[in-house]
């Protein structure tokens, strides 16, 4: 039994191997590598930090709200929680 099941998993992991070394080599697929990705978020954070800064400096929103905003930012959020609204003021 022990034998049985050793066979299986050696069988799945040589299986995943093939399976991934094929998804490499493939021309077709389409992979982004993980510093651009990386890079992209940081800018896409950057971006939305300099934002914020525009809307504290004209006055659009309040000192609560900007330091809980950049407190998320801080954290890696870019958005508000569920079911929360953000104050802006008009």
């Amino acid at each position: 039994m022990a034998a049985l099941i050793a066979v299986i998993l050696g069988a799945l992991i040589l299986a995943a191997v093939w399976y991934d070394i094929a998804r490499l080599v493939t021309p077709a697929e389409k992979r982004c590598p993980p510093l651009a990705r990386l890079r992209g978020r940081r800018a896409a954070l950057a971006a939305t930090e300099r934002w914020c800064v525009g809307l504290r400096l004209r006055g659009r929103i309040d000192a609560d709200t900007y330091r809980s905003r950049m407190s998320r930012l801080a954290c890696g959020e870019r958005r508000a929680s569920a079911g929360r609204r953000l104050r802006v003021r008009h």
